[in-house]
């Protein structure tokens, strides 16, 4: 398998993936699609064949779709994993719902993704992760709005990860980091990666 594993998240500057309620409103009505360049995010969702979404993230994600059905969604076609111990009633075409260890709901996603890589979307599902070893990479979008109050980047129990900065770019509003795990799968924090 020749994809990486990489946690994508979009954060405000002042470190959170969220607004109060789960907000996905980064201000004035915007989402991330407002912010990034369409052919930067273009370039990173046709680099990943599937995504591993945590439950809540979904949930989130569902929510929004509901209440703004023209919303730009994220430019990606291949298949989808849902971390949850809930059914997914109905689960959409092309989602597959997955539980239990998450070195397995991983392999199972980096199976369907070939060559590209496995994005990690939510909170929790990184942060399983992370303490798993599994992640090669952490991508983030920073967006220039400070929330004040929502969801952390990272819990309380998400373990110490000592990264090395790959890449940043600008991108329409956004700044992109992308950083590489040192130690890589298996070995987080532990040592640098050969």
């Amino acid at each position: 398998m020749g994809g990486k594993v990489v946690v994508n998240r979009c954060m405000s500057l002042d470190g959170f993936i969220a607004g109060p309620g789960d907000s996905m409103d980064w201000g004035r009505g915007r989402q991330l699609a407002d912010f990034v360049d369409p052919d930067d995010m273009a370039r990173i969702a046709g680099a990943t064949g599937a995504m591993l979404v945590g439950r809540r993230t979904w949930d989130v994600g569902e929510r929004m779709r509901a209440e703004s059905p023209d919303l730009v969604d994220y430019p990606f076609s291949g298949s989808m994993f849902v971390l949850t111990h809930r059914a997914l009633d109905p689960a959409p075409p092309g989602v597959t719902p997955v539980s239990g260890d998450i070195r397995a709901a991983v392999a199972t996603a980096r199976e369907a993704a070939g060559d590209k890589d496995v994005e990690v979307l939510g909170a929790d599902a990184a942060g399983q992760c992370l303490e798993a070893g599994l992640v090669d990479e952490v991508l983030v979008y920073v967006l220039p709005v400070l929330l004040v109050d929502g969801t952390r980047f990272s819990s309380p129990t998400t373990p110490r990860t000592d990264l090395e900065p790959i890449d940043s770019t600008r991108s329409g509003d956004a700044t992109i980091l992308r950083f590489r795990v040192l130690g890589g799968p298996g070995m987080v924090g532990h040592a640098s990666r050969t």
